[in-house]
């Protein structure tokens, strides 16, 4: 499988919203995030289906949200173990950090 012909969706609802990745077999790689407040986003969530791990697909997911978060002037407030691990290893997106 190669990630980079891998499709991010996001979607959004009131107050949250997550990107997806549909990937074989019906199932779906995730990354959920909360609104809370005004410009602001929390990473709370990032799954990658066992049998798919190791293929890059969660950064696939994070490379959108921290895209998506930077065109529109949002701050991110990294929750989950993984999105912190990403801030991290990624000094260039410590601008968006909230």
């Amino acid at each position: 499988m190669i990630a980079e012909d891998l499709k991010v969706e996001r979607e959004d609802s009131p107050g949250h919203g997550r990107y997806v990745i549909h990937l074989p077999g019906g199932q779906e790689a995730e990354m959920t995030f909360r609104k809370i407040g005004d410009g602001l986003i929390a990473i709370d969530h990032t799954y990658t289906p066992p049998e798919f791990r190791g293929n890059n697909i969660a950064f696939l997911l994070m490379e959108r949200a921290v895209a998506d978060a930077a065109r529109e002037g949002v701050k991110v407030k990294p929750e989950c173990s993984y999105a912190v691990v990403q801030f991290r290893r990624h000094k260039e997106w410590a601008d968006l950090l909230a």
